[in-house]
């Protein structure tokens, strides 16, 4: 009988294997990952396997967004850099180490990472904008001398030599009334840099038309 319960706990034990074995492999098709298992799955995201890429996704995204979110604080933003520490994971998997920690720790350093450099950049950007507003342009010299100008050919020149984001800018604010936000809007960029370009395409039209 102690034969016989032995063999039938060997059995038990080999079924147990066997199930977890079975359970294992169902999650990597239906692209469920283990906590385990994240590891060996940047390993596969490193040859290029797009499932276990989606697997990786599926896991880490809460994680990453959550780390992201007590960073950044904007909803938007966090979404948006979320997305981009995902991209940076599939793009650089392997340069992903075991031996140096575990693949969740990796990750949410990579999301740490971007999500200051994120903070920095918009700092950089409104110190650059808060300068720009310093160095006063006549605005209103430059518009009058575009609107009342007779040598309409010579504003065409001088338009096409401005750069297409300086051109589309100046035009839509100037010739369509839009504002600095609904022009950030239309042209899909953020209303510091449409400031900025604004204000560089009315320094070189200035320059150009001979105002000032």
């Amino acid at each position: 009988m102690r034969g016989g319960d032995a063999a039938g706990g060997r059995h038990g034990l080999r079924g147990a294997q066997s199930e977890r074995d079975s359970r294992d492999s169902r999650d990597s098709r239906d692209g469920g990952v283990s906590r385990d298992g994240l590891a060996i799955a940047l390993t596969a995201v490193a040859r290029g396997d797009e499932a276990a890429f989606r697997a990786v996704y599926d896991q880490a995204a809460p994680a990453v967004l959550g780390i992201v979110r007590r960073v950044l604080r904007d909803p938007a933003q966090s979404e948006e850099v979320m997305q981009e520490v995902l991209l940076e994971v599939w793009r650089s998997a392997a340069r992903f180490d075991p031996a140096a920690g575990s693949a969740t720790a990796w990750i949410m350093t990579l999301a740490h990472r971007r999500a200051v450099d994120r903070v920095r950049s918009e700092q950089r950007a409104a110190e650059r904008e808060l300068r720009a507003a310093s160095m006063p342009v006549a605005y209103d010299e430059v518009a009058d001398a575009v609107e009342s100008s007779l040598e309409r050919e010579r504003v065409r020149r001088c338009l096409d030599g401005l750069t297409d984001l300086q051109r589309e800018s100046v035009t839509l604010a100037y010739y369509r009334g839009y504002t600095y936000a609904e022009v950030a809007g239309l042209l899909g960029v953020a209303v510091g840099t449409v400031k900025t370009r604004m204000r560089d395409g009315l320094i070189r039209l200035r320059d150009c038309l001979g105002v000032g």
